[in-house]
């Protein structure tokens, strides 16, 4: 196991900050990856670690693939993360929310956090009463009540749709079968968005009462979650925890394209490697996931929020899975390394024009 000093090299980030509370037995790592584009944004994490360390890697690498989301989607903000160690998944609190709560606040706007696994708009109402850095609340989207409409799931089709015209020459759904892992709030407005498009379906999850409920409401198949990456499809969807794709499951897959909104999906650096190499067409998690940060951002933005400015945007994603997934076959990369390698040359266009943000910025820009 790597130690601290081994996990802050590897990851260089800008500012990593341990905090606790025993009195509300609050345990926690704050991570700013890279603030050149401007105050970092990210989620916070709430999950029983087995330990410091590997709560750290968790944290760092979470905080690296919002710097790289950020920069995809061109959106002025850097890369960061935010996670509670707790003994079990039922250590939760109000309490327990707001003092991790102050701590965001002591960033002054450099850090603004939002939602992830363990952390539901209830914890974000509780953390909003201590700081105003928090996005995700329904409240503050003024967008059509009556509309259906989930920007990460969304954004989730739009890469999605655009692997299929590249592997398939035809961005319509309705001719797929999608496997999707894991049907938490992300993996089941994705699910929702492929009924409705026509695609043929099956789902998988721990949570076996909520896969009977869509199953008989949507009518979807169903399957084991321990390998339901091995399902015979078009599209496999990672929408739970990362480390999805390594050397055991890679081989066993049986589709064309993988396309999910989990956060670090590869287990390992060679796997990217392993996955372009076995034929296999992977939309970049920090692209796929894109719609979330896209729609949350925007709230940001002087002159506020804009529903069909965010529309445009998601829009974008399909363009940008294209373009990634043709130069990766013209250069004969995965593509996780082309989109990285975007991503990075836009941070580096603007670094004589946009230092690291050192001091509070204004919440608008």
């Amino acid at each position: 196991m790597a130690s601290t000093t081994d996990l802050l090299s590897e990851y260089n980030a800008s500012e990593v900050r341990f905090f606790r509370d025993e009195e509300v037995g609050l345990n926690g790592i704050i991570a700013l990856h890279d603030t050149r584009l401007g105050p970092a944004g990210g989620g916070t994490r709430r999950y029983a670690y087995a330990s410091e360390e590997d709560a750290l890697e968790d944290v760092l690498r979470l905080a690296e693939a919002m710097t790289y989301k950020y920069a995809l989607a061109g959106i002025d903000m850097g890369g960061a993360k935010g996670v509670i160690w707790v003994d079990n998944e039922k250590q939760r609190s109000e309490a327990l929310y707001r003092s991790y709560a102050r701590v965001v606040d002591s960033f002054d706007g450099r850090f603004i956090t939002g939602s992830d696994v363990g952390t539901d708009k209830e914890c974000l109402r509780w953390m909003s009463r201590e700081t105003e850095y928090v996005t995700g609340l329904p409240e503050q989207f003024p967008r059509p009540t009556d509309d259906f409409f989930h920007a990460g799931g969304l954004g989730v089709i739009n890469a999605m749709a655009g692997c299929c015209e590249l592997v398939f020459g035809s961005d319509d759904l309705g001719d797929r079968h999608v496997a999707v892992q894991g049907v938490g709030e992300m993996g089941e407005h994705v699910v929702r968005y492929l009924s409705r498009r026509g695609a043929q379906v099956t789902v998988a999850d721990i949570n076996r009462e909520r896969v009977d409920q869509l199953a008989d409401e949507l009518h979807v198949g169903t399957a084991d979650p321990e390998s339901i990456h091995a399902v015979d499809c078009d599209v496999f969807v990672p929408a739970a925890l990362g480390g999805v794709l390594n050397a055991e499951t890679i081989p066993q897959l049986e589709c064309e394209i993988v396309c999910g909104p989990a956060n670090n999906q590869f287990d390992s650096s060679q796997d990217a490697v392993r996955l372009a190499d076995a034929g296999v067409l992977h939309a970049p998690d920090f692209l796929a996931s894109s719609g979330t940060i896209i729609e949350h951002t925007d709230l940001l933005r002087q002159g506020g929020y804009s529903h069909q400015r965010v529309l445009e945007y998601l829009r974008r994603i399909k363009d940008q899975m294209r373009e990634v997934g043709k130069r990766a076959e013209r250069q004969e990369r995965p593509p996780q390394h082309v989109a990285t390698e975007l991503a990075r040359e836009r941070i580096e266009s603007i670094r004589s024009i946009r230092p690291s943000m050192r001091s509070a910025p204004s919440p608008e820009w």
